[in-house]
């Protein structure tokens, strides 16, 4: 018994690398916004279009950003659950 929870537990571990060195993204407004984030739902960069920052109002920024983070997470989720079966 313990040796399967071992072996769980070392398949979870290699699971968890394997997603911390893949790269997914999420986009609003055609790109105006792009959240960049690993396999494991860890932001690593958030881009925003200069012109659209310049232009856009704070709570249209607040807006674009969630989606666009909310599309990286996705993302990283879909990719984790498909590794993980």
């Amino acid at each position: 018994m313990f040796d399967k929870i071992f072996e769980a537990q070392q398949k979870a571990d290699e699971v968890k690398k394997r997603l911390d060195g893949i790269t997914v993204t999420g986009s609003a407004e055609n790109g105006k916004i792009t959240v960049t984030a690993n396999g494991n739902k860890v932001v690593q960069s958030i881009s925003i279009n200069e012109d659209f920052y310049k232009e856009a109002d704070r709570e249209e920024l607040e807006e674009l950003l969630a989606v666009a983070i909310n599309k990286a997470i996705e993302q990283a989720e879909n990719l984790n659950q498909a590794e993980m079966a």
